[in-house]
């Protein structure tokens, strides 16, 4: 995928959250609710996708009203399962259909930015990381959630399958090593990073992390 095209996935978005309802349920929602802890001032959500965070910003927001809350989505048709989510919520979300790699903020303006897989998507992850670089306040979080390569053999597995699994998930790769990314990113320095043993091969294992702006 370039970087210039837009994403379009009907079929993916609409079958996205029945497939993932269970994960979401039963593997997801911890975590989720461990990425708005103690957010404060404006967040964006790096890839809204169909809205899996809305439900948490919405509970956050209950109990912070000062959050200014902004989300980008660059796919059309998950854009508007996401936008029909938070009204359903009745959630106050600006939603931007722009992609990660240009982000439509002003330089040092979001105190917090969460991605929740989404960078095995982005097609230029350096682009898309001095964005948040630019961004995010110098006193501000960039919280994530992802999945990774793995180790040993299901690493193997996940370079054999990906070209395949890239055509049918929307872009999704297996096989980036996202956490070494962010580790060795100079713009940042990493304040938590965990591997969860959650996940079901291929798409195994996950990390959970935050980084700030050195």
């Amino acid at each position: 995928m370039s970087e210039d095209k837009t994403p379009s996935h009907p079929v993916f978005a609409a079958i996205y959250d029945p497939v993932m309802e269970h994960a979401e349920d039963s593997l997801l929602r911890e975590i989720r609710e461990s990425l708005v802890e103690d957010m404060k001032g404006t967040v964006l959500d790096l890839g809204a996708g169909t809205g899996a965070m809305f439900p948490y910003f919405k509970r956050a927001t209950d109990q912070e009203l000062s959050l200014t809350l902004h989300a980008i989505e660059p796919d059309p048709h998950m854009r508007r399962r996401a936008v029909q989510k938070a009204d359903e919520l009745n959630l106050d979300i600006a939603i931007q259909p722009e992609g990660a790699q240009s982000l439509p903020y002003a330089d040092d303006s979001v105190d917090v930015i969460i991605a929740s897989l989404v960078f095995c998507t982005i097609p230029d992850v350096d682009a898309a990381l001095s964005e948040v670089a630019r961004v995010l306040k110098s006193n501000g979080e960039f919280r994530f959630l992802e999945h990774v390569q793995a180790d040993g053999w299901l690493a193997h597995v996940q370079t054999a399958v990906n070209p395949v699994w890239r055509l049918g998930a929307a872009g999704c790769n297996l096989d980036r090593d996202t956490a070494t990314t962010f580790k060795n990113d100079d713009r940042f320095d990493v304040i938590e990073l965990e591997e969860l043993s959650i996940g079901v091969p291929p798409v195994a294992p996950f990390v959970r992390g935050a980084l700030v702006p050195r």
